[in-house]
């Protein structure tokens, strides 16, 4: 399968900020996309929110007005990804993902889903989660997997490309490796993004929002920057000029 078309919609340096929104609380989640609407160019919704919620949830969420990125990162035998994708699609996420891991015959079973499954001409873009920012060399290596970050995430990346995948998620610091497999027009999101004046927290592989879209990322995943921040918007505002 060919690869679909890049990213599109980015228009500012806004546009490429997708605000996390880990939490259980739908009315929190709520308030918050209502808070940074027109400072960024999305949300992401993830497990924690979807177990507490559900896709009643994921509505309320969307009817803030931004684009939802729907984190779940689907992961079993391609007929039930493809079930899951075709469920996801009432929700009209502008994208969602899965795991690369599960190899070439889910994904394309999630790609194919996405095309049958696109509520009124809206299909959400799929990405493929090629290795957790979360880990290391050394984390791949007691899991059973020799081979390092880099070349994980270059084969994973290239498997998700030829099996349909809009794009991956991915670190900062795989963007130039898979550029230089997969080429220009493939989506990047990348997780992971702490500005300079923001607390690293959990994630092993940390790049600046700036550092990310120079080396090639469209999209970034902000989460506690944003969202503990005392002032939610200042802080988006603050992040779209640097990256401006």
């Amino acid at each position: 399968m060919t690869s679909p078309s890049p990213a599109t919609g980015i228009k500012s340096p806004a546009d490429r900020i997708l605000v996390a929104l880990d939490t259980t609380d739908a009315a929190a989640a709520v308030a918050l996309a209502e808070g940074v609407k027109g400072a960024v160019g999305g949300v992401k919704l993830g497990k924690e929110f979807f177990t507490a919620n559900g896709p009643e949830g994921v509505k309320r969420v969307s009817a803030a007005g931004l684009p939802v990125f729907l984190d779940l990162k689907f992961h079993d035998i391609p007929n039930t990804v493809a079930g899951a994708v075709r469920a996801a699609a009432p929700m009209r996420p502008f994208m969602l993902n899965v795991h690369a891991s599960g190899g070439r015959a889910m994904m394309e079973a999630a790609a194919q889903a996405a095309t049958d499954a696109a509520q009124g001409g809206h299909r959400p873009l799929v990405l493929a989660v090629t290795v957790l920012t979360s880990l290391s060399d050394e984390d791949l290596i007691e899991v059973g997997i020799n081979n390092e970050t880099k070349a994980q995430v270059a084969k994973l990346a290239t498997l998700a490309q030829e099996s349909g995948m809009d794009g991956v998620v991915c670190s900062a610091h795989e963007i130039k490796v898979i550029r230089s497999v997969c080429g220009p027009d493939f989506t990047l999101v990348v997780p992971g993004i702490r500005p300079d004046w923001s607390v690293k927290g959990d994630q092993k592989r940390v790049v600046t929002p700036r550092d990310a879209v120079s080396l090639g990322a469209d999209y970034l995943v902000i989460g506690r920057p944003i969202t503990q921040a005392a002032d939610p918007i200042a802080a988006a505002s603050r992040i779209a000029d640097e990256l401006d």
